[in-house]
C-alpha cells in the first residue's frame, strides 16, 4: 500500500542507508552499513574547497563494519568516514571500536546512545547502528532458527516478543508456536 500522493513539492535532500549482510568462510558473520547525504543545491561549507559543497556531493559518507557470531556477540567493529563536513570529523570513528564485546539484544540501542551519544560519537554513526543491529538479526535468522528447530523445543524462537505481531499473546503466535502463546490479560489491556 503506498503513501498518499502527496503536494506538489521538490527534492532538497537524499539520505541513503544501505546496509548488508555476509557471512564469512569462517562461520561468523560480516555486516555493514553505509551511508551517503547528499543536497540538491550548493550549500556553504567553511572547510571544503572554495567553502562551497556542490550539489549532488557527498555531504555525509560513512560506513560501520561489525562482526559478528551467531549469538549476535560483537567480535570486532570498524567505522570510516569518507566524506564529512569538518576536517576533525573522523577523529571520533575509531571510538566505534568500543563495540566489540557488545551484543546485539534488549536494550543495545540504549546501550549504544550511552556510548556514542552527544560529545562522546558522532550522530550520523550512531544512526546507522539501528539499521546495522537490525540486518544482523536478519543476516543470521535463518541459520539460528534451523538451530532452535533441531533443538528439542525448549528454545523460544529469537523473534518473540520483538514487536506488536509477535508478542506472546499475537494471533501469529497462536498460530505459529501455540506452545508460546499465552493469552493476554486485562491488565496489559490498559
Amino acid at each position: 500500500m503506498p503513501l498518499s500522493t502527496p503536494t506538489e513539492r521538490s527534492l532538497s535532500h537524499t539520505r541513503r542507508v544501505t546496509c548488508h549482510g555476509f557471512k564469512r568462510a569462517d562461520g561468523l558473520w560480516d555486516i555493514e552499513a553505509h551511508m551517503i547525504d547528499t543536497k540538491t543545491a550548493d550549500i556553504e561549507l567553511y572547510e571544503h574547497e572554495n567553502g562551497i559543497l556542490p550539489a549532488g556531493e557527498a555531504l555525509h559518507e560513512m560506513s560501520i563494519r561489525i562482526t559478528v557470531d551467531l549469538e549476535l556477540n560483537i567480535l570486532d567493529a570498524e567505522a570510516v568516514m569518507d566524506n564529512h563536513p569538518l576536517r576533525i570529523c573522523p577523529s571520533i570513528a575509531e571510538r566505534y571500536t568500543l563495540l566489540k564485546g557488545l551484543r546485539i539484544e534488549a536494550g543495545f540501542t540504549r546501550k549504544t546512545k550511552e556510548l556514542f551519544g552527544g560529545t562522546s560519537g558522532c550522530t550520523h554513526l550512531l544512526e546507522l547502528l539501528g539499521p546495522l543491529a537490525t540486518t544482523a538479526f536478519q543476516s543470521v535468522h535463518k541459520e539460528r532458527a534451523d538451530q532452535i528447530e533441531a533443538n528439542t523445543g525448549e528454545t523460544p524462537p529469537p523473534v518473540l516478543n520483538g514487536c506488536h505481531a509477535l508478542a506472546e499473546f499475537s494471533p501469529a503466535v497462536k498460530e505459529h508456536w501455540p506452545q508460546y502463546y499465552k493469552p493476554q490479560s486485562d491488565d496489559n489491556n490498559n
